[in-house]
């Protein structure tokens, strides 16, 4: 019963690899390493460089590894590049699940996992957002993810196959034991950008939009430790490989904190005062974003182990201190070349 992640050495993804590693399952990872690393995947788990798109590459790695489940976190996830690159997140994040799915039918997969966002609601007229609310995306991001969740959905009515749909709001931390984190220099995650302020790494830190309809003018969002959502992805794994039926549900903890608040919580947990600097709104984003959990918690046993804004921004901090204590060790190796 192996375990095939696509985009496994990325954030999110890496997290899951060493959930399941943690677990002594077997596992494999798919990655282009556009935005992944191999210093990411576990010593020992099988790293294979390649496209999610690519059919006789999964083929392939279905028959040899004895494939039973996907994972499938591959894609692209920034709505502002969305908004101004639609068709090449189209093609990531649509094509190429498609390709994806079917492979797996093909193959004889019988449990698929894909990685949503609550991207796919736009600006719901209800918060918490329950998974019933309508899907009114408002970014090329969140259509072409709706447009997966559209594709499993018609694959599972139609094939021998069962699929978890879990719809990410916002992710934030690092593992607690340092093995990975968010590592990729151009990420937008605001509690990564925060803490590189707070390390002197940026000059100061900009908020898109002081004017939205919420307490303080700024974006609200639900943060999620990568920590738990892996957690809940294995709890899928789980329900999935004992027989239990498709599901789609969000991944949160049920409460917001705005833009302000979370600045306010890495100035804290840092102590240092950093700039901040009010921008233009940018494209694609709704005022707040907080998720109704009730499913996931019901329906998989959910629970939280690190529910706590000031514990997600720790954890993200000292990813950051050891990325740049990393950076500075490699310095002199680099300047002897």
């Amino acid at each position: 019963m192996t375990v095939l992640v696509t985009g496994g050495a990325g954030y999110i993804g890496s997290h899951m690899v060493l959930a399941l590693s943690d677990a002594r399952r077997e596992v494999v990872v798919l990655d282009d390493l556009s935005t992944g690393f191999v210093g990411q995947v576990p010593a020992g788990v099988p790293l294979v460089k390649g496209d999610c798109g690519d059919q006789a590459l999964v083929a392939r790695l279905i028959r040899e590894f004895g494939i039973t489940s996907i994972v499938h976190f591959a894609g692209s996830i920034v709505v502002p590049d969305s908004v101004r690159d639609p068709l090449g997140y189209y093609f990531d994040n649509t094509v190429k699940s498609r390709a994806l799915i079917a492979a797996a039918v093909a193959g004889g997969v019988r449990n698929f996992i894909f990685s949503s966002t609550a991207a796919v609601y736009g600006e719901p007229e209800q918060s918490p957002i329950a998974e019933t609310a309508a899907m009114q995306p408002i970014s090329p991001y969140g259509s072409s993810k709706l447009m997966t969740e559209w594709m499993l959905r018609d694959t599972v009515a139609a094939h021998d196959i069962n699929a978890v749909v879990l719809r990410y709001f916002n992710v934030a931390g690092a593992d607690p034991a340092g093995r990975s984190g968010q590592s990729f220099p151009r990420a937008t995650h605001l509690i990564k950008l925060a803490c590189q302020a707070a390390l002197g790494q940026r000059s100061h830190l900009d908020v898109f939009g002081q004017d939205y309809p919420t307490p303080d003018g700024t974006c609200v969002r639900d943060y999620i430790h990568v920590s738990d959502l892996a957690r809940a992805h294995v709890l899928a794994l789980d329900h999935l490989e004992r027989g239990g039926e498709s599901l789609t549900m969000n991944c949160g903890y049920g409460r917001g904190f705005s833009v302000l608040e979370v600045i306010e919580a890495v100035k804290r947990v840092s102590g240092v005062d950093f700039d901040v600097r009010v921008a233009p709104r940018r494209a694609g984003d709704p005022p707040s974003l907080v998720a109704a959990t009730g499913q996931i918690r019901d329906r998989l046993g959910f629970r939280p182990e690190r529910d706590d804004l000031d514990l997600i921004v720790a954890d993200a901090l000292a990813w950051e201190l050891a990325l740049r204590e990393r950076a500075e060790a490699a310095k002199p190796a680099l300047e002897a070349v």
